[in-house]
């Protein structure tokens, strides 16, 4: 079941990411060519926020079942010499689910926003900071704190 769940983390993973840098896109173009918020917009917003919450439930089913992490623990918490363990244990947690936090604020403070040019801004604003967040916090196959595999 864990092998499962990493595959579909990773997938996942992708998901987010892809329905994050067309959501901005499309806030950017809407912003700035004036545009009105369409129900693709709002679906887009909509999916967006769901797809990283479904990523959320995956990884937070993953953190308590990995192994990586639960030898962390068992060692009452100390930071480890291996930085991965530190980057699993901490790092990646901590940037995802802040992240997550911000995409989920955004998505509420944009779905109550009454003109079209503050529902862009406020989506572009918010999930934006989310993204480079997200960035930085995946475990890039050249990352030097914690390299992954693109797809696992």
């Amino acid at each position: 079941m864990f092998q499962v769940l990493l595959f579909l983390h990773s997938l996942f993973r992708w998901l987010v990411l892809v329905s994050l840098v067309y959501s901005i896109y499309r806030a950017y173009r809407g912003y700035i060519q004036k545009r009105s918020f369409s129900k693709t917009d709002n679906a887009l917003r909509h999916w967006t926020a769901t797809i990283a919450h479904i990523q959320l439930m995956i990884g937070m089913v993953l953190y308590f079942k990995s192994p990586l992490i639960q030898h962390f623990w068992t060692h009452s918490g100390k930071v480890s010499a291996v930085k991965e363990v530190t980057f699993f244990s901490l790092v990646h947690i901590v940037l995802m689910l802040i992240s997550i936090v911000i995409i989920t604020i955004g998505s509420s403070l944009a779905k109550r926003k009454q003109e079209d040019s503050a529902v862009f801004k406020t989506m572009l604003a918010w999930y934006l900071p989310a993204l480079i967040l997200i960035i930085i916090a995946i475990p890039w196959p050249f990352s030097p704190l914690a390299s992954r595999p693109y797809f696992r």
